[in-house]
């Protein structure tokens, strides 16, 4: 299977927005549910959100309000909308088959106060 791609990313200041994207092959993508996770210098990588094939959304608690998280089944494709940019959402954001073990190379969030 190859691996997810991200884009997206980019550097902005606090209050900004952006919408990531992730594009994943149909073996990865169908009939699964899809999850962002994101990994700050330093620190462990966190899932922060994820989208059951019937669109049902799960977020973080510390997201929660600021990320939409959505997904396009004809593209294989799922998407994060970031809001409200925060300089801790600072981090290279992946997305993932929530049970399946292939990572992408992710894409970089980087938020300056």
């Amino acid at each position: 299977q190859v691996q997810p791609v991200e884009s997206g990313g980019g550097s902005v200041q606090a209050g900004g927005s952006l919408r990531l994207s992730c594009t994943a092959s149909g073996g990865i993508f169908s009939m699964n549910t899809m999850a962002w996770y994101r990994q700050a210098p330093g620190k462990q990588r966190e899932l922060v959100a994820s989208i059951t094939t019937y669109n049902s959304p799960t977020y973080a608690d510390s997201v929660k309000g600021r990320f939409t998280i959505s997904r396009d089944n004809a593209k294989n494709t799922v998407f994060l909308q970031i809001n409200s940019l925060k300089p801790d959402d600072t981090a290279v954001y992946y997305c993932k088959n929530l049970q399946g073990t292939i990572w992408g190379k992710g894409t970089q969030v980087t938020v300056s106060s």
